[in-house]
């Protein structure tokens, strides 16, 4: 019998997969000074591109350069030089595995020292208790920015595939904008864009419609949707199922289920409500009961680092096993899992009682493998978390800093 993770799988519009492990979307922070790919990011991906991997998918890429979610972010937008991202999306598929770019606007989780737009559907801030003054409240967008938020969207998943990119992922899950508009917590909106569930996703339907009017049926659209918020009262598993058939007219090829936000980062194994989360694929029960009613191929991601926890996710019938510290710590992994199928990276698991402050040191000890792959270095497992947390803060300062500068935004 074939290993079910090493068959190719075929999309909807199909194109082929070579194999059913994806390298999930991390926040990377590798940008250069004009928000662009360059070397840092094409020795990471070379990394993964030589790691037996079947499918890519990037860090978020902005569709607006005043509004990120870090100083390290790329960005794409009408008048970008689109030479460094054709030569990303070449480097990525050099062996046969294909890249969608993950395009995403963060809404209201903008860091306030970044300055630049804060907008969100209405004016509520981040509750992360002491930690919440790193975040200001955000600004309720008219119909004029939601307008232009779409346009931006479309542009940037069109110049994504000029530049050679197979397909985009459409960022609609951990508290971003099109989050923020489908949760009834963030989305307070009495207009054509709040109210009702189908009201609270037109912002996602509309993007999603006119990128496939202006990408075609051949360029694969997949869609990251929350399983749900984990937060009381917001966005949940019977809403993901109910968002998924209503993007099923759009001919979307993938939907990635995830779950959480800043607020409530179950993306990363912790909750703010009173599910547990198991410490491996962390939304495998939760999304269970989608697998046999989507209309629409489905992939799972959430701390998923052993072959029989990947098998188990496409033995359920989810279409693609998504993976990300995994990758961080242990880029061969597909190709390891071939000869040593008992082999699990070791992952770093950060205990702290503040779950924000947790979150953030989690993400920089994975930031600094990344950095080390992009340096052509050898992850490490053994980083401290606290050093890793100030480490990080240092850097993202400096990036803020060149970030504002080159922006004109005025300093902080």
């Amino acid at each position: 019998m074939a290993d079910t993770l090493y068959t190719a799988y075929t999309l909807p519009n199909g194109a082929i997969i070579p194999n059913r492990l994806v390298k999930a979307a991390m926040e990377e922070n590798l940008a250069n000074g004009a928000q662009q790919p360059d070397s840092a990011l094409f020795s990471l991906y070379q990394s993964w591109a030589k790691g037996g991997i079947g499918l890519m998918i990037t860090g978020n890429v902005m569709v607006d350069r005043y509004a990120m979610t870090g100083p390290g972010g790329v960005a794409l937008e009408a008048g970008s030089d689109l030479a460094p991202f054709t030569q990303w999306a070449q480097i990525a598929k050099q062996h046969q595995a294909r890249i969608w770019m993950q395009i995403n606007h963060p809404g209201r989780q903008v860091f306030k020292a970044m300055g630049g737009k804060n907008l969100a559907p209405s004016p509520i801030a981040l509750d992360l208790g002491k930690h919440s003054s790193m975040f200001s409240k955000p600004q309720a967008m008219t119909h004029d920015d939601i307008v232009d938020v779409i346009h931006r969207f479309v542009t940037t998943a069109s110049l994504a595939k000029q530049a050679g990119f197979d397909g985009v992922q459409i960022h609609a899950a951990h508290g971003y904008l099109l989050a923020q508009f489908l949760s009834p917590l963030t989305n307070k909106r009495t207009d054509e864009w709040g109210g009702s569930l189908e009201n609270r996703a037109k912002l996602l339907l509309e993007i999603t419609k006119q990128v496939r009017q202006q990408c075609g049926d051949k360029f694969d659209i997949a869609v990251k949707l929350n399983s749900a918020d984990f937060q009381r009262g917001g966005f949940d598993i019977d809403d993901a199922e109910k968002v998924i058939n209503l993007l099923a007219q759009y001919r979307v090829d993938m939907v990635e289920l995830s779950g959480g936000s800043y607020e409530a980062p179950a993306m990363q194994g912790r909750s703010a409500d009173e599910r547990t989360l198991a410490r491996e694929a962390y939304f495998l029960t939760l999304t269970q009961q989608l697998v046999g009613r989507s209309p629409i191929p489905l992939m799972l991601t959430g701390g998923i680092r052993r072959k029989a926890v990947a098998e188990q996710v496409i033995n359920t019938g989810f279409a693609l096993c998504g993976m990300a510290s995994a990758l961080a710590f242990c880029p061969h992994l597909p190709n390891i899992w071939q000869t040593q199928a008992e082999f699990a990276p070791a992952i770093p698991n950060v205990n702290w009682q503040s779950k924000p402050l947790a979150g953030l040191a989690t993400m920089a000890i994975i930031k600094r493998q990344l950095r080390r792959m992009s340096k052509g270095q050898l992850p490490q497992t053994n980083d401290s978390p606290l050093w890793s947390l100030v480490l990080d803060q240092i850097n993202i300062k400096k990036r803020t800093q060149r970030y504002r500068k080159n922006l004109g935004i005025t300093p902080a």
